[in-house]
């Protein structure tokens, strides 16, 4: 019996690098994931309730101590990346899809890591928002601490009012669209393996070809025909759902519909979290894997997807106008 067996339509508790290990190779159609980028802390050892600890926050409240800058920060999440990156190459079938949300500021070393493992990077998606934390910071309370008077104070802070450190607010999330290597011919591969292509009847706005632009709010009306998804709801989330960063189901459901070819498609996602990449495999009649290292994580997870009922149609099987999926996001008849 396969190993894939025993993950199948589970989330694992455990680290996603050891567990990896334990994945038949070649048996995973896509892997989509929001990992750790190393913004929490500096490195790969964090624990979310140290993160989560208000206790842990200096001059801006919302802002966890680990967003200190650190050029070292970056190469350390590149080699830490690019071991699991390989160690995904390893269990994805040829011509399987890796998408990897990340944070504008490390997305190179994110792609970088991701290309060195050997795949072919595709696309860099765009998740566009507009309600996001500015995190610049005025220097007004380290001016405050110089030995020099108040009225000299006064004078450098007018002259500095209005200059933050070098932080712009973000208003958009890159995810890496990759590929691993496929094998001959897209048409030989998608035969044999079942995966490798992108289902272009999948509709996104009102009723348009499949965009690299993704929104979950209206902007405006050009912006909405194009680009617009359903933003996740509380009933969505989960009452009891506290994890910092959940992604938007409909995104997830979106790059699924994209890649995911029949019901046999396996989805894997190494840094489950609260479980949304898992719901959306189920909603849509996928297979799903699930790991995180984190036990409250994966209760949570599990708890989510106990709540979660099959689609009475699968996209992939009858696809109706009336297909009851993702609201803007929809297949064309």
């Amino acid at each position: 019996m396969n190993k894939i067996n025993e993950f199948e339509n589970k989330i694992v508790l455990g680290d996603a690098i050891e567990i990896l290990d334990k994945i038949d190779p070649g048996t995973i159609d896509i892997v989509l994931t929001d990992p750790p980028y190393f913004l929490d802390k500096m490195d790969d050892n964090w624990d979310h309730k140290v993160v989560s600890n208000t206790k842990n926050h200096y001059a801006i409240k919302s802002l966890p101590a680990g967003m200190k800058f650190d050029p070292e920060q970056g190469r350390r999440f590149y080699k830490w990346y690019f071991n699991v990156s390989k160690k995904i190459n390893r269990v994805l079938k040829p011509g399987g899809f890796f998408f990897s949300f990340s944070s504008p500021r490390l997305y190179h070393r994110m792609a970088s890591a991701i290309d060195d493992a050997d795949f072919l990077i595709r696309d860099c998606f765009i998740w566009l928002y507009t309600q996001n934390q500015v995190k610049a910071m005025s220097l007004n309370h380290f001016i405050d601490k110089l030995s020099i008077s108040k009225e000299d104070k006064a004078k450098l802070k007018q002259k500095l009012s209005g200059w933050k450190t070098p932080q712009i607010k973000s208003c958009f999330e890159p995810i890496v669209m990759a590929q691993k290597k496929y094998d001959g011919t897209f048409l030989h591969n998608v035969i044999t393996h079942g995966v490798g292509l992108v289902n272009t009847n999948v509709r996104i706005g009102k009723n348009m070809f499949p965009s690299n632009v993704m929104a979950i709010e209206h902007f405006e009306e050009l912006i909405d025909k194009y680009f617009l998804i359903d933003k996740p709801s509380k009933k969505e989330k989960g009452e009891s759902n506290n994890h910092k960063t959940v992604k938007p189901l409909k995104i997830c459901e979106y790059l699924l519909m994209l890649s995911g070819f029949s019901e046999d498609t396996i989805v894997l996602d190494p840094f489950i979290g609260s479980g949304t990449t898992a719901i959306a495999a189920k909603k849509l009649g996928f297979k799903y894997i699930g790991i995180d290292i984190n036990k409250e994580y994966v209760e949570m997870a599990q708890k989510r997807l106990r709540a979660i009922k099959l689609n009475s149609l699968p996209f992939f099987g009858n696809q109706s106008s009336d297909l009851p999926l993702l609201g803007t996001l929809r297949m064309q008849p």
